[in-house]
C-alpha cells in the first residue's frame, strides 16, 4: 500500500498543532493516529534537511521547523482550515452530512462534536482498513462510516448510499488534495458523479494547483512524484468554473493564495518570528450544486 502522501500530511497536522502557540489548524488527533511513525517521519524529514535546505548550518530541529512552516505545510495547513470552516458554515445552514473524499488519514470523525452530522469517509479498501487499526490501537473514538472505493471507478456512489447516504438530503463534500493527481477528464468525471448524487445546495470544497507554480509547489510536486503520485494537471479559474458548470455546480467562493493568507494565517503570523503563507500557485473553492 502506497500510503506515503497521506501520513505525511497526517504527521504536517500533528507537527504544526503540536509546536505552534496559535496554529493555523490545529488537528488534536493525528499524532496519535500515527503512533511510531511520528517518529519515523520526522527522523527521515530532518535526515533529509540538505535536500530542502542545502545550505542551512544551524541546528537540526531549527531547520525541520523552517522545512514544514515555509515549504510543506502551508497549503495543507490552509486547505483544512478553509475546508472545516466551510463545513461549520455549511451546517449552520441546514447540511447534515458529510463526504470525505480520498480521506487518507483525515481525523475530523475523531474531533467531531456535533453528533448529529452523518459522517462519510471514501478511500481505498488498504488504506481505510490501516486506519481502522490506527484508530484501534490509538484509543480515540470515531464515528464515521468508512466506504472502501476507488474513486476512479464511479460505482462508488452506489457503495456510499449502500453505506447509508441520503440523496435527498443536504451535504457537504471535502476533496482536498485529489485535483493535483488526476488527469483533468477524471477530475471532471470524480465531480459529475458528485452532483449525481449530491442533493440541490449541497456544497462541495477543495483545492488545486493555478497555472502559476511557485517554489513550495515545486517541492510539493517533486515529493509527490517520488512517492509515486505525480501531479497531473493545473487549472486557471475560468476554466474551472467551466467545468463545475457543466457538472451541475457554481462557485460560491473563491480564494487565492493571498486571500488564503490573509484569512487563515495572519493569527499565526502576528506573533511568528517566521511569518508562513499559503504558496502561490494553489487556490481553494467552495461550489454549490445548482441543479439536479
Amino acid at each position: 500500500m502506497n500510503n506515503t502522501t497521506a501520513l505525511v500530511s497526517c504527521f504536517l497536522r500533528a507537527y504544526h498543532c503540536k509546536n505552534s502557540a496559535s496554529p493555523v489548524f490545529c488537528d488534536s488527533a493525528a499524532e496519535n493516529i500515527l503512533g511510531e511513525d511520528y517518529s519515523a517521519i520526522e527522523k527521515s524529514m530532518t535526515d533529509g534537511l540538505g535536500y530542502f535546505l542545502p545550505d542551512f548550518a544551524g541546528k537540526p530541529c531549527e531547520g525541520l521547523e523552517l522545512v514544514i512552516n515555509l515549504i510543506l505545510a502551508p497549503s495543507v495547513l490552509g486547505r483544512s482550515a478553509y475546508c472545516e470552516k466551510m463545513l461549520e458554515n455549511e451546517i449552520a445552514l441546514g447540511c447534515g452530512q458529510y463526504v470525505i473524499f480520498a480521506a487518507g488519514y483525515d481525523t475530523y470523525a475523531m474531533r467531531n462534536q456535533n453528533p448529529a452530522l452523518k459522517l462519510f469517509e471514501l478511500d481505498l479498501p488498504e488504506l481505510l482498513s490501516d486506519k481502522r487499526a490506527r484508530i484501534e490501537r490509538s484509543g480515540l473514538k470515531a464515528c464515521s462510516s468508512l466506504i472502501p472505493c476507488d474513486l476512479a471507478d464511479n460505482s462508488w456512489t452506489a457503495k456510499l448510499i449502500e453505506g447509508g447516504f441520503c440523496a435527498d438530503k443536504k451535504s457537504f463534500g471535502s476533496l482536498l488534495g485529489i485535483s493535483y493527481y488526476l488527469e483533468k477528464q477524471d477530475w471532471k468525471s470524480l465531480i459529475a458523479a458528485a452532483g449525481s448524487v449530491f442533493s440541490q445546495g449541497s456544497a462541495i470544497c477543495f483545492d488545486y494547483p493555478t497555472v502559476t507554480e511557485s517554489t513550495q509547489a515545486q517541492k510539493s510536486a517533486e515529493l509527490a512524484d517520488e512517492a509515486g503520485e505525480k501531479m497531473k494537471a493545473r487549472y486557471s479559474f475560468s476554466e474551472l468554473e467551466a467545468l463545475l458548470s457543466d457538472c451541475g455546480f457554481l462557485i460560491y467562493e473563491h480564494l487565492d493564495s493571498e486571500a488564503m493568507t490573509q484569512h487563515f494565517f495572519s493569527k499565526y503570523n502576528s506573533g511568528a518570528a517566521c511569518p508562513i503563507a499559503e504558496p502561490r500557485g494553489v487556490g481553494c473553492i467552495l461550489a454549490v450544486k445548482a441543479r439536479f
